[in-house]
């Protein structure tokens, strides 16, 4: 079941690849969005990570991204990224993406889009300010 607005607790912590120059822009965009500080960003290919969140398998979340709600729900896919723009108060903009009979497809293309993401990112990667994807 897709996850609504109204069951997001804030802050909202966001897992993300650093190398990832695709996720990079996401990334950028929202953290300068990010005035109330409701939102955290984490590299999970950052120094440190697994000693500092041992409980997330990085492989896991390198395939979908991952966000760890306020209430200790982990969501991932399209409702984490719902989580993220919901914690820097632009949720209105991602929450059509979860009414009924669009989440079946969202998800659907987010599947599509992750399982490709790295192939996409070395091809992107220069046009988006970054010579490569780091991800081998």
């Amino acid at each position: 079941m897709a996850l609504k607005r109204a069951e997001i607790t804030l802050p909202v912590t966001l897992f993300y690849d650093g190398s990832c120059p695709i996720c990079m822009r996401e990334i950028n965009h929202l953290s300068g969005m990010n005035r109330k500080q409701l939102l955290k960003l984490v590299d999970i290919k950052g120094e440190g990570f697994q000693e500092n969140y041992p409980e997330f398998d990085p492989e896991e979340l390198d395939r979908f991204i991952h966000a760890k709600l306020a209430d200790g729900r982990v969501v991932k896919g399209i409702d984490a990224t719902l989580a993220a723009w919901e914690a820097v108060g632009m949720g209105v903009f991602i929450a059509p993406l979860r009414w009924p009979g669009v989440a079946c497809v969202a998800d659907l293309g987010y599947r599509a889009f992750a399982r490709n993401r790295h192939g996409l990112s070395r091809m992107l990667g220069p046009l988006l300010g970054k010579n490569e994807c780091n991800h081998k």
